[in-house]
């Protein structure tokens, strides 16, 4: 009896627990009923493309002392593979 009494305990929270992931999942929220389902919008017209400004006008604020992002020796120096304590 024990045995059914913990099979039947055990059996009902895996069904909770899936039935949580399930109704957390968009889809099966819009098909039980829960949430309307959102419009779909068809756009006419592409967006124009918004251009980067050009290189001149960048300006990069860099602290003293800060390494420049991009140099090889940054990943690849002997020191840094060899520095770590035993």
């Amino acid at each position: 009896m024990l045995n059914f009494l913990l099979g039947a305990i055990a059996g009902a929270l895996m069904a909770a627990v899936a039935t949580v992931a399930a109704l957390r999942n968009p889809e099966a929220q819009v098909k039980m009923g829960i949430v309307q389902p959102a419009p779909t919008t068809i756009q006419t017209r592409r967006p124009d493309p918004v251009c980067p400004p050009p290189p001149q006008a960048v300006q990069t604020h860099v602290q003293a002392g800060s390494p420049q992002v991009g140099q090889p020796d940054m990943l690849f120096a002997r020191r840094r593979f060899w520095s770590v304590a035993p």
